[in-house]
């Protein structure tokens, strides 16, 4: 089942409705009082780094951050755990903290019982897998919050997502909950043991991980035909209410076109392309997408944002602008990237997390306008033009979720954009005046945490954006992450480490750490042709493959050397963003024909056999490792150009190599002006290979074979489309 950040199966039921306003009204009652009464109380999260449990160091609850400290207290007190994780951005977090945590009754119930432990799931992710893989096992459904209650050891007995302070419409809730349980410790001991001990034994069942067959290339047909059927044909994307963006699909459905010229799938991902730019989902002023949309129309979002979908968005707006060439998808890509360089990039190059979806108490607040405003601002002529276009209303165009009424406010979304040139410039005079209005109003919460994973995501969408575009500031800007990243994020022995915010660097660094930031350093050598970067992804890969590698094939999330949790857990599935494996899966496909060593093409044949039998049963699942399958199936071609790199020549061949849509390629530049030879050591292969007659000269393999040699680009660009 789908995990979503609001904590509970994402239906719209009447009860939902009821619930959702009950609880607003608590937490905006809750906000009034909370500048008044946020420094009664200072736990020990207000010792931490993470803006998430920062938000909780004023709670009157005695919070634990994960640590070896509260489980020796766990046990010297005989208490079990109360572990709740979650993320900065998260609405139901946010409600649960105003209900519940911030309540004196509540804390007093915890601090006698319990011993409370707060995990940012953004940190420490292989926990947060562990404990969700509970829930959904126990419940059969997952979100967050996570709520989990384990012993002193560990083990869980008990596993929810949000709880009310009081029950409501069949969901108990905390003041009725927390002494049960705390009863059945005392009083049932050996009962709640006994269920964490099953627990425990079906998590190391299912975690199991056994060869299956070789993937067969009709699974690459099925995936797509399981897509055509949950495809929305008037609005785009895929099934019903809520939608998520989920551009690893798109990027797999383009990718899938490519291979077969099946039409049908281009039109899928530019509708819904298309369509997400439009709606509500994607931020009319101030640009950067909304993390998915309540309703089917990609109309009313969810308001964070996160720096993940900005990536991957970026990747998809710019493959399909590579296959269609249409400007409009340039366009888009580079209204993402200018949100993340105006909003979400550090000075020094990183790039923050996320921001949150409520300010001052309400969820989108920040994002939403009344037609009296807005008449305020502007002229009779331009209000006319932006309320046809914008789909404004009196009464406003945005409904209130527990009571169905309009709220008077309106969210900026379009249903057709068919405008003259003119109004197009007045258009953009009018989205500058009112972004400047909105700048003016109490921001969302920045979670300006800078992670190496999703860092990594971010240096290969500027990567590909600064390729597919020729803009050299995205680039730039590129590789002054990775140099962030690797000044600031890696230790003693050149081992990453998670997460950085106000100077302070930390954490064990997770397989997804790795992994994306080694896809970042791919993309980015591609992009500049810097062997370093090419020298690092390889360095890092090493220490993957040493850390994280199971023999039987595939990654495991944590480190050999990480805190040992209940369960070493292995994911294939692609939630959110691709799963660590799905992209070291193309990691290592691309490392093989970039440096000729066999042993990368091996492992990359282990990992698709661990997780075959997982991807047959649910392919829609799978859809990054299943790009990296066809790259591997789609005729992949090893492409090196060699010649001068001061060459005009050589360079308008290398700029139209790296701009063109061929997903299946491998690129290397030899410069005959590098007399230290440093990439003859990465990629022995090449070694032999010169230049014809001191001419650009290019080199094409495909299929483990290789082409003449050849000075003539068109003659080399027919050997690829052979």
């Amino acid at each position: 089942m789908r995990i979503t950040s609001i904590g509970m199966k994402t239906h719209h039921s009447v009860l939902f409705v009821i619930l959702f306003g009950l609880i607003s009204n608590l937490w905006s009652q809750s906000i009034l009082k909370q500048s008044k009464e946020e420094e009664k109380y200072v736990n020990r999260l207000a010792q931490e780094s993470s803006p998430y449990l920062l938000q909780h160091k004023n709670n009157p609850v005695d919070w634990y951050p994960w640590s070896e400290e509260a489980f020796d207290k766990a046990k010297e007190l005989d208490r079990p755990i109360f572990l709740s994780i979650g993320y900065s951005t998260c609405h139901w977090c946010h409600v649960m903290e105003h209900e519940s945590f911030e309540d004196e009754k509540v804390a007093q119930l915890l601090n006698e019982n319990f011993i409370s432990i707060k995990v940012d799931r953004e940190e420490r992710p292989e926990i947060d897998h562990v404990y969700m893989s509970v829930c959904q096992a126990m419940t059969g459904r997952g979100g967050w919050p996570l709520t989990i209650i384990m012993t002193p050891n560990k083990d869980p007995f008990f596993a929810g997502t949000y709880f009310p302070k009081t029950g409501r419409f069949g969901r108990p809730g905390m003041v009725e909950l927390l002494p049960s349980i705390a009863d059945a410790w005392k009083n049932k001991r050996n009962e709640l043991v006994e269920s964490a001990q099953k627990i425990n034994t079906f998590l190391q069942n299912s975690n199991k991980k056994q060869k299956g067959n070789r993937l067969d290339e009709s699974i690459l047909g099925d995936t797509y035909a399981q897509f055509v059927n949950r495809y929305d044909k008037i609005h785009g994307g895929f099934g019903t209410q809520p939608k998520f963006p989920s551009p690893h699909n798109l990027i797999y459905l383009l990718r899938y076109h490519h291979m077969t010229g099946d039409k049908t799938a281009l039109m899928m991902v530019e509708n819904t392309l298309k369509n997400m730019r439009l709606g509500g989902i994607f931020d009319h002023l101030g640009f950067g997408f909304h993390r998915y949309s309540t309703d089917k129309e990609w109309l009313v979002p969810h308001f964070e944002k996160m720096l993940y979908d900005q990536a991957m968005l970026t990747i998809a707006y710019t493959e399909a602008y590579q296959i269609t060439g249409n400007s409009e998808y340039q366009k888009i890509a580079e209204e993402i990237l200018t949100y993340v360089r105006r909003d979400m990039t550090d000075t020094r190059g990183g790039f923050y997390s996320a921001e949150d979806a409520d300010s001052e108490g309400e969820e989108g607040l920040f994002y939403l306008w009344t037609n009296d405003e807005l008449k305020s601002i502007l002229d009779d002529n331009d209000t006319r033009l932006i309320t046809e276009l914008y789909n404004l209303d009196s009464n406003g165009n945005f409904k209130d979720e527990a009571s169905g009424k309009f709220t008077g406010k309106n969210i900026l979304y379009i249903k057709n954009l068919n405008l003259e040139q003119n109004d197009l410039k007045r258009l953009e005079k009018i989205r500058e005046i009112l972004f400047e209005i909105r700048e003016k109003r109490i921001h969302p919460l920045k979670d300006d945490k800078i992670l190496t994973d999703w860092n990594g995501l971010m240096i290969a969408a500027y990567s590909k954006a600064g390729v597919a575009f020729k803009n050299q500031s995205f680039i730039q800007a590129a590789e002054k992450s990775a140099q962030f990243i690797l000044k600031n994020l890696t230790d003693e022995k050149d081992r990453l480490k998670k997460r950085y915010r106000n100077g302070d660097s930390g954490l064990e660094a997770h397989l997804d750490d790795y992994a994306f930031m080694v896809w970042g350093l791919l993309e980015l050598y591609e992009a500049t042709f810097n062997v370093s970067y090419l020298s690092k992804a390889i360095e890092l890969s090493e220490t993957m493959v040493a850390e994280f590698w199971n023999e039987a094939g595939g990654f495991y999330l944590g480190s050999v050397k990480a805190e040992k949790l209940i369960v070493r857990s292995m994911t294939g599935y692609d939630g959110a963003i691709p799963s660590g494996n799905s992209v070291a899966a193309m990691n290592l496909l691309k490392l093989n024909r970039l440096t000729g060593d066999v042993k990368w093409a091996e492992m990359a044949d282990q990992l698709f056999k661990i997780f075959s039998t997982e991807i047959e049963s649910a392919p829609t699942g799978f859809t990054s490792m299943l790009s990296a399958f066809l790259f591997e199936s789609d005729s992949p071609k090893e492409i090196v150009v060699v010649g001068s790199g001061k060459d005009s020549n050589t360079q308008a061949a290398l700029s139209r190599f790296k701009s063109t849509y061929i997903p299946g390629k491998v690129l290397i530049f030899k410069d005959t002006d590098d007399e230290l030879k440093r990439l003859t050591p990465l990629a022995r292969w090449t070694a032999t290979q010169q230049t014809i007659d001191d001419k650009t000269t290019f080199y094409i393999c495909q299929d483990f074979a290789c082409k003449i040699p050849t000075t003539d680009i068109k003659q080399a660009f027919k050997f690829i489309n052979e």
